[in-house]
């Protein structure tokens, strides 16, 4: 059976990485169209040059460099899709590498800050009564 075609919102991939920004900000939902309406934060500007700058040297073929950043807050772009980047949780660098299903989706969701918390057994000495039960 054949892969389904990538399509977001009636555009193909290629269309999407070939229409200007602004044309691709009006296809977003209301809350990343608003962000980026009022414009890019310079951290953001720093990562977007660190992506053009990796896409002109070329740099795209085989396995790109990860670009590591802190800015959670950055919208994914088309001209994203295929590069790995290190998105910082917190505690570390969580790679991530931006697919076509993620376009219009922030970076810090797809490096959660949070984890799951798994307790040990019970066991000797884990409460006060324990103390006193004879071992076996």
């Amino acid at each position: 059976m054949a892969r389904k075609e990538f399509k977001y919102r009636g555009y193909t991939l290629e269309e999407l990485q070939e229409m200007p920004l602004d044309d691709v900000i009006k296809l977003f939902p209301s809350r990343q169209r608003r962000s980026l309406k009022r414009g890019f934060l310079p951290r953001q500007k720093k990562v977007l040059e660190k992506i053009r700058k990796i896409k002109k040297e070329g740099k795209t073929e085989g396995r790109p460099p990860v670009i590591r950043t802190h800015c959670r807050d950055m919208i994914v772009l088309p001209e994203m899709v295929g590069m790995t980047f290190g998105i910082h949780n917190g505690n570390e660098f969580v790679e991530v590498t931006i697919q076509p299903e993620m376009i219009g989706c922030y970076f810090g969701e797809f490096a959660p800050t949070r984890k799951k918390v798994e307790h040990g057994d019970p066991g000797m000495g884990a409460t006060r009564s324990s103390m006193f039960v004879p071992l076996k």
